[in-house]
């Protein structure tokens, strides 16, 4: 579960460099990807520090 996360958040960032280097018209929804890749990566860290606790 924790690699399917890492794909995730790591598909999240390429998407949002992509989208805000070649895609200018959807910046806004590409920020949102970004957001989303963030809240994945802060769950993955607590969850992380819930099982080692």
């Amino acid at each position: 579960m924790n690699k399917i996360l890492w794909g995730i958040v790591v598909l999240l960032f390429v998407g949002w460099i992509l989208g805000f280097l070649v895609f200018k018209i959807l910046g806004g929804i590409i920020h949102i990807l970004l957001i989303l890749a963030i809240v994945l990566i802060i769950y993955n860290w607590f969850s992380g520090i819930k099982e080692k606790g």
